[in-house]
């Protein structure tokens, strides 16, 4: 089993290959009486047993180092055990509370905003939405499109905001969209300076302005086809579309643009919240101050459901009972996070994220030397992506970042892909995880790849 104690020492342990006999019968269950739309255990076919800390044990005995997190829903790992302690007080006291007040309810509130720049907390006000990122989305427009009376949004080409109905609308993912007929209208989309593969078709990273300057237009101009929106929606870095950062510039003339035309400004932080990127929100590495702010994922400190947004207090124009949900009071995952937002500030763990950021991104950028395949390397804190192609054509090659994947699983690390044609090999470690820890994950990553650039030739 996983070991508490060895925190700091490598526990990566491979018994069997993957999936090994035991996890297959758990997988071949799962074929036979669950939805057709999962997803992980196509790509990481292991059952689980225990997890703790970065580390994840399958039911055959084997330990990997898990860079997946829980799609980035656990910001201090597995299991932490001082959040472990204040969930299960929680628990022995109160668990469902709809919306009606508590103590830790409260101190959820409070800690939150403490977390925004000092500028913004007092107009800020905070709505529990349910337990699911795409449930913030939902909430969002709704209450941009009643404060504002306007029926459009404004999303980007590469974003990704969630799988129900309006959240799947303003995402950029087509095939989701293309099996359901009858999809939302009213969103328009904008491009997203990916400069990898200029949506403009320009030159790479020779025009950074120019997908801020088309929306800026646009949007001023009577003859540009798009009447003022409700809200533009935006992520700060593209977690599924490939952990593509946004520019500084695009950024700040998105919402510079935002304020001129008195359109509210909705950050998807649903996945860069919490530290993700090494500031407790995103959008301050931007120096902007957005008009309603989206969480959940690290939100529940421990993989506990619960999302919520933040927002001007002048969006505050709904009436009592307009937007509700049976669990937007999950006591559990306030007292997660409560204790988790403590360790965090007791370890310092953003100055972590600084220190191992810049140590993942210099190894990642030896092994993008080292290995043609990787076009490019970028993140934002530690949230991290390769891109992988054809060196020769600098085509996206999914079929080769699945391969890396795989052989990465195969070796004892979980990597997450993801981007455009499921090219870009994604890295989401625990924010508190050790360099011992990253140096150990790369490796097997170094080994990965090559490997899957052996199997190409």
């Amino acid at each position: 089993m996983i070991s508490p104690a060895l925190t700091e020492a490598v526990q990566l342990r491979m018994r069997t290959e993957v999936p090994g006999p035991n996890s297959a019968r758990y997988l071949a269950n799962q074929v036979a009486t669950e939805s057709n739309a999962r997803t992980y255990p196509r790509r990481l076919p292991v059952a689980v047993a225990a997890a703790y800390g970065p580390y994840l044990e399958d039911v055959d005995g084997n330990v990997f180092i898990d860079f997946l997190t829980g799609a980035g829903a656990l910001p201090i790992g597995h299991s932490h055990p001082y959040v472990v302690e204040a969930v299960e007080r929680q628990l022995r006291t109160h668990v469902h509370g709809l919306d009606l007040p508590t103590e830790i309810r409260w101190q959820f509130v409070e800690r939150h905003r403490e977390l925004l720049p000092e500028r913004m907390r007092n107009r800020m006000k905070i709505h529990f939405c349910g337990p699911t990122g795409a449930n913030a989305v939902e909430a969002a427009m709704k209450l941009c499109k009643a404060h504002t009376g306007r029926s459009t949004i404004v999303s980007f080409q590469g974003g990704f905001h969630g799988s129900t109905h309006g959240a799947m609308a303003v995402s950029g993912l087509v095939a989701p969209k293309e099996a359901v007929p009858g999809q939302l209208g009213g969103v328009h989309f904008f491009p997203y300076p990916y400069c990898l593969r200029c949506p403009l078709g320009l030159n790479p990273r020779s025009c950074e302005t120019n997908c801020a300057t088309l929306l800026r237009t646009s949007l001023h101009n009577d003859y540009g086809g798009v009447p003022r929106p409700a809200a533009i929606i935006l992520e700060l870095v593209q977690g599924e579309g490939g952990a593509v950062p946004a520019t500084t510039s695009f950024v700040r003339t998105v919402a510079e643009t935002a304020k001129e035309l008195d359109i509210p400004l909705v950050v998807d932080e649903v996945q860069t919240g919490y530290g993700r990127t090494g500031t407790w929100w995103a959008f301050e590495q931007y120096d902007i101050e957005p008009d309603v702010i989206l969480m959940s994922k690290a939100a529940g400190g421990i993989g506990l459901p619960v999302a919520a947004m933040m927002y001007d207090r002048r969006l505050d124009t709904w009436a009592s009972g307009t937007h509700i949900g049976t669990f937007r009071g999950h006591q559990l995952a306030f007292a997660a996070s409560v204790a988790t937002l403590e360790v965090m500030r007791r370890e310092d763990v953003l100055a972590n994220v600084a220190r191992q950021s810049r140590s993942a991104l210099a190894e990642l950028e030896r092994i993008a030397v080292r290995h043609p395949s990787v076009l490019e390397v970028r993140g934002l804190g530690l949230m991290l992506g390769l891109e992988i192609g054809d060196p020769a054509t600098g085509a996206p090659d999914g079929d080769r970042a699945a391969r890396i994947q795989a052989e990465a699983l195969r070796r004892g690390l979980i990597v997450e892909v993801g981007g455009h044609r499921s090219a870009v090999v994604r890295l989401l470690p625990p924010l508190n995880v050790t360099h011992t820890v990253v140096s150990a994950a790369l490796r097997v990553l170094d080994e990965a790849i090559a490997e899957a650039e052996v199997a190409t030739c």
